[in-house]
């Protein structure tokens, strides 16, 4: 009986060093509340980890941790918005998508994956954790782009009276490197008061303050975490109230401040260069698209799309009278499935890759994207330069991506508007 006792004590004083030397776990708290989501401290902290690493890697100057926070919580909240949209309309992207998204990371900086694994690691970011991330930016990413591209109308009238602007320019293009600062205009703000900030800025920038700080600090814009930074583009592709403002304008030009329905806008004008005009690839394709339902299953499509593809490739029936039996794609099944000749960037990224590598005459396998699944057949390839369909063609795609920028503001703005979002205070830091 001693001995038990002596055992029972002896286990006693063993789980109470225990406990005294376990170290404190703290647990991760919940920063703001975004629907049915949260985004944790952990998420920001992350978030301004690699940013830092990235501006000390560029020699990028950032503003004051606060303001930063401030914009990383901005930014998640949107970013999250987007992943809830991919969530409720099933996207989804697979390892191989990732693993190839990764890879093309990789070789943009220059790296193995190995190297930038152990880069991120540096940063104290998880290879896992960064795979994870950039799973959620690419469903984000398709779920925008397939919501915006049902707000977006071209009507044909629009793209003929562009065409024939497009025709009487020399084959030199501009292509201008754009910077921005936006300020928000919001309910009850004074719009003097928001003007005079926005001049304020113009200021400082006019006597050497660096642009990409500034946006960093102050603009509440959809590039401000990139420093303001909208990268190349022709002035037929800027967001209207941008294209509206230069005109050919010098580099290091600053433009503003200049009110929209939003707030007030500045730009830079960080470059300028010429573009000549080349021939571009049109591809004529056609596709059957079938979606799943809660009755027909992922599974059951591709078997159906399988035999529809055996069918054809047997001589039972032609691709057309397929398509018009079974595409739920009422625009192209009534033309045998065609989609008519185009160049590859119009479609989502996986049509995208499937009309770009299928060789003429052949079908794919069934394959997934935002709209459903689709088998498609690659009719024909041609080469175009400036004749009347290439313009039109350009045409539409200046007029799409013009659409597509305002459109996507407008839709991240309504989401974020319609979201019940509640940013948790935290009383250690509030006292």
């Amino acid at each position: 009986m001693k001995f038990w006792k002596q055992s029972l004590l002896a286990l006693v004083v063993i789980g109470q060093v225990n406990l005294v030397n376990a170290a404190p776990t703290e647990l991760d708290k919940i920063t703001v509340i975004v629907n049915g989501g949260v985004i944790l401290e952990s998420d920001v902290d992350t978030s301004i980890k690699s940013l830092k690493a990235n501006a000390n890697q560029s020699g990028q100057a950032l503003p004051s941790q606060e303001v930063l926070r401030q914009q990383v919580t901005e930014k998640l909240i949107i970013d999250t918005l987007q992943q809830q949209e991919a969530e409720r309309i099933g996207v989804r992207i697979d390892d191989n998508r990732l693993n190839q998204t990764i890879e093309e990371i990789a070789h943009n900086n220059n790296q193995t994956v190995e190297q930038l694994t152990a880069s991120l690691a540096e940063q104290g970011l998880t290879y896992s954790e960064f795979r994870e991330q950039i799973r959620k930016e690419i469903a984000a990413s398709e779920a925008r782009n397939a919501l915006v591209r049902r707000r977006i109308n071209i009507l044909p009238a629009e793209v003929d009276n562009l065409a024939s602007i497009l025709a009487k320019e020399t084959n030199a293009t501009v292509q201008y490197k754009i910077g921005h600062i936006q300020l928000r205009l919001n309910d009850g703000d004074e719009p003097q008061e928001i003007k005079a900030k926005a001049q304020e800025i113009v200021n400082k920038l006019n006597a050497g303050s660096d642009f990409s700080t500034m946006a960093y600090t102050y603009s509440k814009g959809p590039k401000a975490l990139q420093g303001g930074d909208w990268g190349w583009m022709r002035k037929e592709e800027m967001p209207t109230i941008f294209a509206d403002q230069i005109n050919l304008e010098n580099k290091g030009s600053i433009i503003g401040p200049f009110r929209s329905g939003v707030g007030f806008h500045i730009l830079k004008v960080e470059d300028v260069k010429g573009l000549e005009t080349v021939a571009v690839t049109e591809i004529n394709a056609r596709h059957i698209l079938i979606r799943s339902t809660v009755i027909l299953s992922d599974e059951g499509v591709q078997k159906e799309l399988n035999e529809i593809t055996r069918r054809i490739r047997a001589g039972e029936a032609t691709f057309g009278e397929m398509a018009k039996q079974y595409s739920q794609d009422p625009g192209s099944a009534a033309q045998n499935g065609e989609l008519g000749y185009q160049t590859s960037e119009i479609y989502v990224p996986e049509f995208k890759h499937q009309v770009d590598t299928l060789a003429v005459g052949k079908i794919s396998k069934p394959f997934k994207t935002v709209h459903g699944w689709h088998i498609v057949e690659v009719l024909d390839r041609r080469q175009v330069d400036r004749t009347d369909s290439a313009l039109k063609n350009k045409a539409y795609r200046i007029l799409f991506n013009r659409k597509f920028n305002e459109e996507t503001s407008a839709w991240l703005q309504e989401l974020r508007a319609s979201a019940f979002i509640e940013v948790v205070k935290d009383s250690e830091n509030d006292g």
